[in-house]
């Protein structure tokens, strides 16, 4: 069996995301999502966030056609943990000039090209200013 892993916050569903794991299951049998915590996110993004919780989150991500399996981790060793698992993992296309944690255990990486428009970051901006 041929596990693909896409990790990341997912915090706001949209169509770039729904794009991302609908590619990255082609890729394989079985699609990983890794979600980082609650905790984690308010470190890497600040305080107000996440606006869905880590449980809201991985419910979501779990009802999708294309995902597998759902994990939430808390940390770098815990995510490469989940990568040593895989065998391709899929990064958005913003990652190709950046360290990608965990991609010294994983054979093969592939990257997605991000679709514009598609931003958790920017959809929550565009909501708050209306």
């Amino acid at each position: 069996m041929k596990r693909i892993i896409v990790n990341g916050t997912f915090d706001i569903l949209h169509s770039g995301h729904l794009a991302l794991l609908t590619y990255a299951k082609s890729l394989g049998d079985h699609l990983v999502v890794a979600i980082d915590s609650d905790q984690r996110v308010k470190e890497l993004k600040g305080v107000s966030r996440p606006v869905n919780t880590q449980a809201e989150r991985q419910e979501l991500l779990s009802n999708l056609r294309s995902v597998d399996e759902v994990r939430i981790f808390d940390s770098d060793p815990e995510l490469v943990d989940i990568v040593a698992e895989c065998a391709i993992m899929v990064k958005g296309s913003d990652y190709r000039d950046r360290p990608i944690v965990g991609s010294e255990v994983c054979p093969s990486i592939i990257f997605f090209e991000r679709i514009d428009g598609f931003s958790t970051t920017e959809k929550i901006q565009s909501i708050s200013h209306r």
